[in-house]
């Protein structure tokens, strides 16, 4: 056969034999036919595409996985690299396969989601909305976010066909979240959710219902609005994004920001992001605070704490920092996010980033134009 793919470092579910090699798996396909290399020693498998049916690739944010039945068995390839993505993206379509991105957000965790944005700055019922655009908090609360005048030169707008894990905790960019004309019915918590929550409480010293982050005792903005995902090759590789919040008044924001300054905020806050970004991918959470405090060096006078822990994810390669850093000063409260692979080489700059937030809640006239 003609090789005009070959594509290493897959693994296969099922074997296709009993007991048979699952991993290291290499493909080669060409116009005729899809063929697969084994284990050590080699054993080569071979079909015509015209044998295979119901193919499908789908591309995750860090890999990619083949599915195609073949004599009335489904299989799985599954590699963590999407370097050979186009190639495979362009035989898997010239013989009538489809191509998908994969979403996570499925299930009982769309509503986690959305449940994490509205908490991460102190109200979890900050979900439940009310169409009040126009005001000018708004316009200050979308002011606040980074935008790529805010990054060095290099730094690009995350591609829509990747899906970041920092997408699993930050609401759609641009898309204004606001309070509820009335109160709506409440929902059962679900158990995850439930669990996820209460360990963040225990982490930072506090009985849930008293708790302003992801309790009871938080209150709601007015407005919250994300920023975009961001992206550089930088640092290892390297995400950001932020969302701000506009309360109603400072008071509001004193109390949260009490709260916020307990010793282990920044620890407690990260790993409870890290649990839900796992439950969402159908991995276990964290069984203990997995995260390190992470204090910005800032000159300001707004007030600043965070976190940084490893995330690491099923079906994907390498393991990223994530780094959750959040501000507050007079009506606002704001949340950075992080994903990055070089830390703490990135430490001064994730500095710099809150700097560059907290500076235009401190002080009105350092928003952009």
């Amino acid at each position: 056969m003609s090789t005009q793919l070959r594509s290493e470092g897959w693994s296969v579910r099922p074997s296709f034999v009993p007991h048979g090699a699952v991993t290291p798996v290499t493909l080669l396909a060409d116009e005729s036919a899809l063929t697969q290399l084994a284990g050590d020693p080699t054993v080569a498998w071979q079909t015509p595409w015209s044998e295979l049916t119901n193919i499908q690739l789908v591309r995750f944010s860090r890999g990619m996985a083949l599915f195609a039945t073949a004599a009335g068995v489904r299989y799985c390839w599954r590699n963590p690299s999407r370097n050979d993505f186009e190639a495979l993206r362009a035989m898997v379509i010239a013989h009538g396969g489809v191509v998908a991105r994969h979403r996570r957000r499925a299930g009982v965790y769309s509503v986690a989601v959305i449940v994490l944005i509205a908490a991460l700055a102190g109200g979890i019922g900050s979900w439940l909305f009310r169409n009040s655009s126009g005001s000018s908090e708004l316009a200050d609360a979308r002011h606040v976010n980074l935008t790529l005048k805010d990054l060095p030169i290099g730094w690009y707008l995350a591609p829509a066909t990747e899906t970041s894990p920092l997408a699993d905790i930050f609401s759609a960019a641009g898309k204004v979240e606001t309070i509820p004309t009335k109160p709506a019915k409440k929902k059962k918590q679900n158990a995850v959710l439930t669990e996820i929550f209460g360990d963040f409480a225990k982490c930072l010293g506090v009985a849930p219902p008293r708790d302003r982050v992801y309790g009871a005792a938080g209150q709601l903005p007015d407005y919250e609005v994300s920023s975009q995902i961001f992206a550089s090759a930088t640092y290892g590789g390297i995400e950001a994004v932020s969302a701000s919040q506009y309360y109603h008044t400072t008071t509001m924001v004193h109390e949260d920001t009490a709260e916020m300054s307990r010793k282990n905020f920044g620890s407690c806050f990260v790993t409870s992001n890290v649990a839900l970004v796992r439950a969402i991918n159908g991995a276990k959470s964290p069984t203990a605070n997995a995260g390190v405090n992470y204090r910005p060096a800032t000159f300001l006078r707004g007030w600043s704490r965070g976190g940084e822990t490893v995330l690491s994810l099923p079906n994907q390669s390498g393991s990223p920092h994530l780094v959750m850093v959040e501000m507050t000063s007079a009506h606002y409260e704001v949340t950075l996010g992080v994903l990055v692979n070089d830390w703490p080489k990135s430490e001064a700059f994730v500095s710099s980033l809150t700097s560059t937030l907290l500076s235009r809640i401190v002080s009105p006239s350092s928003k952009p134009v």
